[in-house]
């Protein structure tokens, strides 16, 4: 008798053939994704143009695509259990459904929320509409499995304008804070009033678009993607995750630091410098140093660490 190709039975093993259960479902499941995004298509069409014209919201265009990403990258293999998931679903559902309702009743009634909450609402509505779907279709297993990209899709939903500004302020006075420090330890006569420096010549005050909110979510959704590719353990990951509130602050203190630094040595006019008004991107690139340095050592130093590549889970 002769032997087993052992490439074959490696092909084998890594991509058993789907189940035709397996496979209705999914046709099924995305028959059913498309008729949810259809019903929603006023709300998300609006949360598309508003991202479009935001700022900081932009990241929100990118964020479904990369969670397809992450999906189709654990394509491949069949589930090995099919334990119903639709024991979770009511709650998701009735909670999406409930929320819709909200959203267009002060909609139609005309006491509409504020841009940023009503489109929290009608976008984390959705989300939990199309979560409870899934689990109508799919096992615990498989949900299980993508918790990560599932739930990467709430970052389309915007920040309530109270959080919004309750992460600006914190991120304001703590960059003030670093900011005041920095200009200490570099012998710069200054002293602070709040959030105003004064300095030799001049004075500059640390507005709320000096908070570097934008700079902060990127780099936090960097740090979530970099964690699940690079780390196993999720005490690692969350290091790395808390490692970019002080990096944050460190990055707009330094930034606010170097303006100072301009307008005392240069002139009061580097206030509207190129530095200030458009240098986001460059202070950035500079707090990605010590963020990979820190990624380096966890990874190092992390026994679970797995490959950039997951292993494919079936979807």
């Amino acid at each position: 008798m002769s032997e087993p190709d052992p490439v074959l039975a490696g092909r084998s093993s890594a991509a058993p053939v789907e189940s035709a259960d397996f496979r209705r479902r999914r046709r099924a499941l995305l028959m059913a994704a498309a008729a949810l995004v259809l019903a929603c298509g006023v709300p998300l069409f609006d949360l598309a143009q508003f991202a479009v014209q935001s700022e900081l919201y932009s990241y929100i265009l990118l964020v479904p695509f990369i969670s397809g990403y992450l999906i189709w990258a654990k394509r491949g293999q069949s589930p090995r259990a099919a334990t119903s998931a639709r024991g979770w679903a009511p709650l998701p559902l009735v909670a999406g459904g409930a929320g819709i309702a909200v959203y267009w009743v002060l909609e139609l009634s005309g006491t509409p929320l504020a841009p940023e909450d009503a489109l929290a609402l009608s976008t984390a509505s959705f989300l939990l509409l199309a979560g409870g779907t899934a689990c109508l279709f799919f096992g615990r297993e498989i949900l299980r499995a993508l918790v990560f990209p599932l739930g990467f899709f709430w970052f389309m939903v915007p920040f309530p304008v109270a959080v919004r500004t309750a992460m600006e302020t914190f991120l304001q006075h703590g960059s003030a804070a670093v900011a005041y420090a920095i200009l200490k330890l570099a012998g710069t006569p200054v002293s602070q009033v709040g959030l105003v420096f004064y300095l030799p010549g001049f004075s500059m005050q640390v507005a709320p678009q000096c908070s570097g909110i934008h700079s902060s979510v990127a780099l936090f959704l960097t740090s979530l993607l970099a964690g699940y590719y690079f780390l196993g353990s999720p005490w690692k990951r969350a290091t790395l995750a808390l490692a970019v509130i002080p990096l944050a602050l460190l990055r707009n203190g330094f930034r606010i630091f170097t303006v100072g630094e301009l307008c005392v040595h240069i002139g009061p006019r580097m206030i509207d410098s190129y530095i200030h008004r458009h240098g986001g991107p460059i202070f950035f690139v500079l707090s990605l140093i010590p963020f990979f340095f820190l990624l380096f050592f966890l990874a190092k130093h992390d026994p679970t660490t797995r490959p950039a590549v997951s292993p494919n889970l079936g979807v």
